[in-house]
């Protein structure tokens, strides 16, 4: 089975298979840097960026997926598009990483989100072994401004958003497979999600910055397998957030399904 064909399993078996998990499982709290993140601008616990990490009691695969909840990078969506997803994963064998990164609401704009979801790829590659987890087999999952920020995770690994401060970031941060889901993907007019622009970015980002981050541009031959999922009538973000990413994807190559 190739990585894509797994990616079309999972995300078709959560659509049509009623596959939501009502365990209640009380997952394990994990700080990114326990001892300061980068960009912090104070030692609040919004200053604390950290993991839920949720772990199959049974039938565990050896995979695992960082969630990126949506919310416009201005809240985070934790119970839809983290604990529920995060215990839908648990049923199919898959340890679940919900990523609580910090977004404007916090006071954080670009690049701490980015820095967040390259440190959490980075800690569960890092302690694969003693969790049980495939270091190959680390994907992402991100909704709407969390697609942003997991595409970005996944266009823009060669470059760390922040200086390394452990043993942890010398390990890559690459993803090993990508779902989006409704993402967000470009930052630029007609198509973008305006808030999310404005929380990750401000009102006056540069030209420059906003191509950088409109990461179906960013695509190149390394981009991991990207399965996309994204709803005709979707009216707060436009599926061509994701046609784009697609054809960026096939013109170099990448296995992407949509």
């Amino acid at each position: 089975m190739t990585m894509i064909q797994g990616m079309r399993g999972l995300v078709i078996m959560a659509l049509f298979g009623g596959l939501w998990s009502a365990f209640g499982a009380q997952p394990e709290k994990q700080y990114l840097w326990p001892e300061g993140a980068p960009y912090a601008k104070g030692t609040d616990e919004k200053d604390k960026p950290y993991l839920d990490i949720y772990v199959p009691t049974q039938n565990n695969t050896g995979a695992a997926v960082v969630v990126c909840p949506g919310g416009a990078y201005g809240n985070l969506a934790m119970d839809h598009e983290g604990k529920q997803v995060a215990e839908w994963l648990n049923g199919l064998g898959v340890t679940a990483l919900v990523l609580n990164y910090r977004h404007n609401g916090k006071g954080y704009q670009n690049p701490a989100p980015l820095a967040d979801a390259q440190r959490a790829i980075r800690y569960v590659r890092f302690y694969a072994k003693e969790r049980a987890i495939d270091p190959n087999r680390i994907g992402i999952i991100g909704f709407s401004a969390g697609g942003h920020l997991a595409s970005t995770a996944g266009t823009h690994f060669q470059k760390s958003a922040y200086e390394p401060k452990d043993k942890i970031d010398a390990v890559s941060c690459r993803p090993d497979f990508m779902v989006l889901v409704y993402p967000v993907v470009t930052l630029e007019p007609p198509y973008y999600h305006s808030g999310s622009r404005r929380n990750l970015l401000g009102d006056t980002p540069s030209e420059e910055l906003v191509k950088s981050l409109c990461n179906h541009l960013q695509v190149t031959a390394d981009t991991p397998p990207t399965f996309l999922v994204h709803a005709n009538d979707d009216t707060a973000v436009p599926p061509e957030n994701s046609t784009m990413f697609y054809e960026a994807c096939r013109k170099v190559k990448v296995a992407a399904e949509m």
